[in-house]
This record gives C-alpha cells, sequence and structure tokens, in this order.
C-alpha cells in the first residue's frame, strides 16, 4: 500500500462512487488525450482505463509509480515519472488535451497558471482541490470570493462547480472540505488586447482588492491623466469584459 506523504500533500479518495463521478464528469470523445495529475493509489485511474481514451498519468511519486504500474501493467511507457509543474505539455500527442486530477492543495494555484500558459490546447480540466479555492475559482464578479484567477481562468474557460467531498472520503481526511470543479474552454481563441498585460492588470488590481483601481493601477501605469469609469470601482466589481476594456485603455495611454 502507498503511503500518504505529508510533503507531497497527498490526501488519497477512497470512496469510488465519488471517484467514478469525477472521471465522469469529464467530457470526452473517444482516443482524446487524458492527463491525471498525481494518481496517487489509482483509485481515478481505474475508471479512466474504462474508457477509450489516450491516457497519461503523471506522479512525481516513485511509490506511487511502482503501486500503479504493478496494479496495471500496460501503464508502463505512458505513466510519466515526474512533477508535473515541470513538464512540457507539448510532449503530449493531440491537439486537445484533457487534464484530469484530485490535486495537491499545496499546489494548485500553480496548475492552474500552467493551464493558463497551455490554455490553446487544454480543452477542459476536472479536479478535485480544497473548497475554498474551487469556489473562488467559480465566483461571479461581485463576490469577495472573486479574485485573480476566477478572471483569468473564466476569461479562456467556463468554470463549473459540481460537487463537494466530505475529509471522510481522504485517507488521510484533511482538515477542511474540497470540491469539484470543471473548466471546459470557450471559444475565445484569444483576448482583443495585450493578454500579457490583461494579466499584470488583473494581478496588480487584486493584490490591492480593498483600493479603487485607480490607486493600485499605477504600479503599472504612473500617469493617469485621463480619466475612465472603471478607475473609480474595486476589482471584485468588473466582469472578465471589463478587465479586457481596462486592459485595452491601460494599452492605449501607454501609447
Amino acid at each position: 500500500m502507498v503511503r500518504p506523504k505529508k510533503h507531497l500533500g497527498q490526501h488519497f479518495l477512497t470512496d469510488p462512487s465519488i471517484a467514478r463521478r469525477i472521471v465522469d464528469s469529464l467530457n470526452t470523445e473517444p482516443g482524446e488525450v487524458v492527463i491525471e495529475v498525481g494518481p496517487g493509489t489509482g483509485v481515478l485511474t481505474e475508471w479512466i482505463l474504462e474508457k477509450d481514451l489516450h491516457f497519461f498519468p503523471v506522479e512525481i511519486d516513485s511509490e506511487s509509480v511502482e503501486h500503479l504500474i504493478s496494479r496495471w501493467p500496460s501503464l508502463e511507457g505512458t505513466l510519466v515519472n515526474g512533477d508535473f509543474l515541470l513538464l512540457d505539455l507539448s510532449q503530449f500527442p493531440g491537439d486537445k488535451l484533457h487534464i484530469l486530477g484530485n490535486f495537491p492543495y499545496n499546489i494548485s494555484s500553480q496548475i492552474f497558471f500552467k493551464v493558463l500558459e497551455n490554455r490553446k490546447r487544454v480543452e477542459s480540466v476536472v479536479c478535485m482541490l480544497q473548497k475554498e479555492v474551487a469556489e473562488r475559482i467559480c465566483s461571479p464578479h461581485g463576490s469577495k470570493k472573486y479574485g485573480i484567477l476566477s478572471v483569468l481562468l473564466q476569461a479562456y474557460f467556463k468554470v463549473e462547480y459540481l460537487f463537494s467531498v466530505k475529509p471522510g472520503s481522504f485517507h488521510p481526511p484533511p482538515k477542511v472540505n474540497s470540491g469539484v470543479i470543471r473548466l471546459e474552454r470557450n471559444t475565445r481563441s484569444s483576448l482583443p488586447c495585450d493578454e500579457v498585460l490583461f494579466h499584470r492588470v488583473v494581478k496588480a488590481v487584486f493584490n490591492h482588492r480593498r483600493k479603487m483601481i485607480r490607486n493600485s493601477i499605477q504600479s503599472i501605469l504612473l500617469n493617469l491623466d485621463r480619466q475612465h469609469e472603471l478607475l473609480s470601482k474595486r476589482p471584485e466589481q468588473l466582469d472578465v469584459e471589463q478587465f479586457i476594456e481596462l486592459t485595452s485603455w491601460v494599452e492605449s495611454q501607454d501609447g
């Protein structure tokens, strides 16, 4: 049996009905590429293997790798023993990637930034993570939970909170509840503004979320000679389209 390792943030899901529900939440076509982040003991893997998919588990823990290969010898050659955060996703075949996993709480945000970096290929994500983070990602503008990840992910993906999972469904049980969410790539191929600047603007204003945007945007745009109605708002009041509008305005001022 694989021992859960604290330094890897491992909390192994033990409820097979929840595992099946997570895997069934992934909308895929036969033969498409699915990457599982941190399969651990293989509770999700078992259900994925029942589907006709091009499947690549990515596991950093050598003990888990040994367990997975011994249980499913067919994974030899497709199981990647490595850190998902350091992987070059261009090594995987196909135009579309689907990502699935019970994400370690301590690196879930980093995984989403990796998804954003590869947004042109990542078709969907179904994952379980800390409920608070899951709710934050799915929060609409106007909510106190709405933040950087909410805006950046909602710019490129349709996000949906699916269901919650209690600590008793894991070994060892985490101290908080978990949430399962689904991200599906929207039809936007690119933003109608400088995308790097868009990310900078979103991060800059949410780093000072209690301030009006006029004050927090000065880390990017020093000379605010002109007025814009969005400058008098706070960041959680802006939806994705308004953040795009704000970025385009900042871009025009810079010129």
